[in-house]
């Protein structure tokens, strides 16, 4: 399974915080994943469509406890995608416009295209709401690539007062278009998690945080490796210019003419060539500094250049 799949399959299973919570989950799939069916004289029916089991299941559960409709259950599977499909199918029956109406997708003005207020009044509802959106149209990539979390909704005003919404708690979300829908999407690992807390995929969220920790102490092992291979780079580069500096004091026939210290630098160079300049340091008589050294190299230098 995917992390979304497992992600979704906890979050189908998160009981209500109270007596409100399940219509916002209901409420928020319906609106993503539902389809409002008009078939002539007033007569309304709706269908909702989800791959993911817990979820058919939450829905049908919800439907008869909440508002006692017949249902009917249809499962198919994708040919492309060789993904299960199942379709739920509320026929037209008396009571079906005032449960639109409590779940927030009709109003006194037709179609509602934001979140009716009385569905996230509270916190628990808020995330029970959130939880619903993904639940419809949700993606969270493997925390063991980049970290990528978005939601699929089909209008502007839902989309931006979803992510207002979960910007009151804690979330960093943002709404981009793609071709006829609108994506709210986060990149942040820390606003992922949020997400995760939020709407109660406790799992999902210890798992991610076990990975961001991992791909930390990767980077962190990452950047050390590459400065000391950086390091080592340069001082080679500059060892083979001490070396360039000092073949051409000994071909001028210059070298006996050099300082005790810098003969004995010299020498020491010659005979360690990979040797950084604190190594050679250390092996001077008595023990150098890594800066005393390094003066010793500017005098070379400059008496290379000269000749």
């Amino acid at each position: 399974m995917s992390f979304t799949s497992d992600v979704k399959d906890e979050l189908a299973r998160v009981e209500p915080s109270c007596s409100h919570c399940a219509r916002a989950t209901l409420a928020a799939l319906v609106r993503i994943e539902g389809t409002l069916l008009i078939m002539g004289k007033g007569r309304r029916g709706l269908e909702i469509s989800t791959e993911v089991g817990p979820v058919a299941r939450f829905v049908i559960r919800s439907l008869h406890g909440m508002y006692d409709f017949k249902t009917e259950l249809t499962a198919r599977r994708s040919v492309l995608h060789d993904t299960p499909n199942f379709l739920i199918t509320v026929p037209p029956q008396p009571g079906l416009d005032d449960a639109l109406v409590d779940l927030g997708v009709l109003g006194d003005a037709g179609l509602e295209s934001g979140i009716a207020p009385h569905l996230v009044e509270k916190t628990c509802c808020s995330a029970a709401y959130v939880r619903g959106a993904f639940l419809g149209r949700g993606f969270i990539a493997d925390p063991r690539g980049d970290f990528h979390f978005e939601i699929t909704v089909e209008n502007e005003t839902l989309a931006g007062e979803l992510v207002a919404l979960m910007n009151r708690h804690s979330m960093n979300a943002h709404v981009l278009k793609r071709r006829n829908s609108f994506i709210v999407y986060m990149k942040s690992g820390p606003s992922i998690l949020a997400f995760l807390a939020f709407t109660g995929a406790h799992q999902g969220a210890l798992s991610m945080e076990s990975e961001r920790v991992r791909k930390s102490v990767r980077n962190d092992i990452n950047r050390k490796i590459n400065a000391e291979i950086a390091n080592q780079a340069k001082s080679a580069a500059s060892a083979v210019d001490q070396i360039v500096s000092i073949r051409k004091i000994v071909e001028s026939g210059k070298v006996s003419s050099l300082s005790p210290g810098l003969q004995e630098f010299v020498y020491l160079r010659l005979h360690n060539p990979n040797a950084s300049l604190k190594e050679l340091g250390e092996k001077a008589s008595p023990p150098l500094s890594k800066s005393a050294v390094y003066h010793r190299v500017r005098r070379l230098e400059d008496i290379a250049r000269k000749l």
